[in-house]
């Protein structure tokens, strides 16, 4: 058995994907994007959550189709151009589709159909694509979960899951009744019901054996299928065509090091997890003698990863935590996670691109999919792709170069994303994700997420500072950036400290630089976090060595929305801080908010007032000022995402216009000048656009740069957007 650093082998697939064309292997890119939502019928409520959960192609590779859950039907998506989806149609069930897979001109979808756990139900709809009609059902005799068809297209196997009611005995197994294997005939696509054999998997597990759990199924060349039973930790092989068990075993356990197993608002790999039950979900072949399986967890395990095993189940390969270190140096590490099965491996797809048999692994919790060549021996990571919010599902169309994402969260009830399909294709040319990766210290990533401030180094062209917010609440930082490569690099970690400790109950917003070799920040106060609306000043070393409360005529009408940027302008006794206040505070005028100045030296404090943009739906407010030249440049943006999105600019105010005027007097009103759209830029990676635009700075060769906060990957891709918008003189 083997295992790797991951870490390590993503940095050089990135520098390999920068090389030119003729020389490099080739990367998949994201080259569209599609919401369900986009495929609810006439009538349908807009609002009603949808889903896409597994995902299958045609054999044509022109269009997809996905299972909805929630909406009980499937979705249909036509992809004749991949670049520009369109919406296909749905066909409704009584019952929540659970599992889809294409044979021939039918499509043949898993039904649950349960009255409960201790009833369970399900059926097998043959679908005629072309008609978009049902053919026949097969009473399958429980509750279905996957569904595999043969190479040939003449047997089917469907995974009886009969699930456990997680709300009886807190989840444990066994809760009866047990589940097993369906495998049927199929001509021509259409399912023979009469054909229909069950396969008995009791007595086979260590863990609640009487009580199998059957999760994911996958067939092999030799028409063998491979079968994880999930919460009972193991793997079957079975003849598909005698419809008997060939073998089983254990899937095991890992003894995890290096890992964060603590939810505690920061990212540090320094935990172990001994005897980590995997708990596999997804299952896929690699050859006839080998598979993977993707190390979700349920109850009681989750070993953060991936194994390759052969048909015996020796353990080929161990893939540990190196691809959670490897998804944490993008900043996608789901830190709320830590404690449970952080990133949460699920899916799996595999497919043969031309000389490279590929294989991809869907991360549930970091919305990121692995691209992975399979060597033989030990698999190379080529790549990390962004993939919406919670990838379940994915489909490889290698005869197109394409491949394809379901991801199943639908935040419609929130105000977020919806539930998207995603496209990608493989060819020629740079890896446009990741825009920023950070660098190792001691053989691990340095973990980040959530930036919300940027600032520039002086005299250091392509050089900057970032910090993070309140996400990562006990790990304050202060990040070096160089932006000088393709992708961005974060090269250093500065811990904001107080007395020796992370300084705690801080919402970094903004950075500044003091002039000093130190920095301002700013940070937005929350009363029901007991945070405070302050200022701190930070030296060299990180350590605050002032802290600045808000005077009464600003505290009195505070709400939650405060400090977002700070900026400086001037130097010593003359230096004078600006900060931008997100949104209306109770003494403000609907649509104007306060840019706010304070000057140490005197400890003069006063504001002027700058004017939003209209919005018809959301709330609008500035996320971001910085000071270059004659202008300070502000980020105003709405809080709408995807097609929603309809504010994402940088405007500039002239310096000679920031007159403030004392707090509590007629504060004067800015003018203000657009510089630049920034929607474009975000939806250049084809994916939906990101709300939060939250960090702009201006380098010292006077080149732009911009960042977007993604949450701590809460309720978020986890996508960073970290791009430069060029020479912001010529604006």
């Amino acid at each position: 058995m083997r295992a790797f650093s991951i870490t390590a082998a993503l940095a050089a697939a990135l520098a390999a994907s920068t090389v030119p064309a003729a020389q490099a292997e080739p990367v998949f890119n994201r080259i569209a994007s599609f919401a369900v939502a986009g495929n609810l019928p006439a009538g349908a409520d807009w609002n009603a959550p949808t889903s896409a959960e597994i995902i299958a192609a045609t054999e044509d590779g022109n269009t997809l189709i996905y299972t909805d859950s929630p909406g009980k039907r499937i979705g249909f998506i036509d992809i004749t151009d991949a670049r520009a989806p369109k919406a296909g149609g749905i066909v409704a069930f009584d019952g929540e589709p659970t599992s889809v897979a294409v044979a021939g001109a039918k499509a043949l979808v898993a039904v649950n159909t349960r009255e409960s756990f201790t009833n369970p139900s399900g059926l097998l709809a043959v679908v005629d694509i072309a008609t978009r009609k049902i053919d026949v059902t097969c009473d399958l005799g429980g509750q279905p979960d996957s569904v595999s068809v043969n190479k040939d297209r003449m047997l089917a196997a469907i995974a009886i899951e009969n699930e456990r009611d997680e709300e009886v005995n807190d989840g444990e197994i066994p809760q009866m009744p047990a589940g097993d294997l369906v495998i049927l005939s199929l001509k021509d696509g259409a399912a023979d019901c009469a054909t229909i054999k069950h396969v008995t998997l009791t007595g086979l597990a260590e863990v609640a054996g009487e009580d199998p759990e059957p999760e994911f199924v996958a067939f092999n060349g030799k028409d063998e299928i491979a079968l994880t039973l999930q919460e009972n930790n193991h793997i079957v092989i079975l003849d598909g065509k005698t419809a008997t068990v060939k073998a089983h075993f254990s899937a095991g356990a890992v003894d995890l090091k290096n890992v964060d197993a603590k939810r505690d608002g920061a990212i540090a790999f320094t935990g172990e997890q001994a005897g980590r039950k995997r708990e596999p979900d997804a299952v896929k072949w690699l050859d006839d003698n080998r598979l993977v399986v993707a190390n979700e967890g349920d109850y009681e395990g989750g070993a953060r990863g991936f194994t390759i095993f052969d048909a015996t189940g020796k353990v080929l390969f161990e893939s540990g935590p190196s691809l959670e270190h490897a998804i944490a140096a993008i900043g996608h590490y789901p830190e709320k996670r830590s404690s449970a099965k952080g990133i949460e491996p699920e899916g799996l797809e595999m497919a043969q691109y031309g000389d490279d048999k590929l294989f991809f692994v869907l991360s549930e919790r970091a919305s990121i999919v692995g691209v992975y060549k399979d060597t033989g021996a030990d698999p190379q990571l080529l790549q990390l792709l962004p993939s919406g919010i919670s990838p379940e599902g994915a489909v490889a169309i290698p005869g197109r170069n394409l491949f394809a994402t379901a991801n199943e969260v639908d935040l419609v009830e929130d105000g977020g994303a919806r539930a998207h399909v995603m496209i990608y294709e493989r060819g020629e040319g740079e890896a446009a994700y990741p825009q920023i990766r950070s660098t190792e210290t001691d053989g691990l990533p340095i973990g980040f997420g959530a930036l919300s401030g940027l600032a520039a180094v002086k005299d250091k062209p392509g050089l900057l500072r970032a910090v993070n917010d309140s996400v990562l609440s006990s790990q304050p930082t202060i990040f070096t950036i160089d932006a000088t490569g393709k992708p961005a690099l974060v090269t250093e970690a500065l811990p904001i400290t107080r007395d020796g400790a992370p300084a705690q109950k801080l919402d970094i917003e903004g950075i500044a630089n003091d002039g000093e070799g130190g920095f301002w920040l700013a940070s937005e106060g929350n009363s029901d976090k007991l945070y405070s609306h302050a200022l701190f000043h930070v030296n060299r070393k990180g350590e605050i060595k002032q802290e600045i409360a808000l005077p009464k005529e600003l505290s009195a009408n505070e709400i939650r929305y405060g400090f977002e940027g700070i900026t400086t302008v001037g130097e010593g006794d003359d230096q004078v801080l600006w900060m931008a206040v997100q949104r209306e505070w109770k003494d403000d005028e609907k649509g104007f908010v306060k840019l706010v100045s304070y000057k140490p030296a005197t400890q003069e404090w006063g504001a002027v007032r700058y004017p939003l943009e209209k919005s018809e739906t959301g709330w609008v407010g500035l996320s971001e000022i910085s000071v270059h030249g004659d202008y300070a440049y502000l980020i105003e943006r709405d809080n709408l995402i995807a097609e929603a999105a309809k504010l994402k600019k940088l405007y500039r105010v002239a310096l000679a216009d920031l007159k403030p005027a004392a707090l509590g007097s007629e504060l004067p009103v800015v003018k203000k000048e657009e510089v630049r759209d920034l929607i474009p830029d975000l939806k250049s990676l084809n994916g939906y656009v990101i709300d939060k635009v939250e960090g702009f700075t201006v380098d010292a060769a006077g080149n732009g740069y911009v960042v977007t906060d993604n949450d701590g990957v809460d309720d978020s891709s986890g996508e960073t957007l970290f791009f430069s918008i060029g020479a912001i003189d010529a604006m």
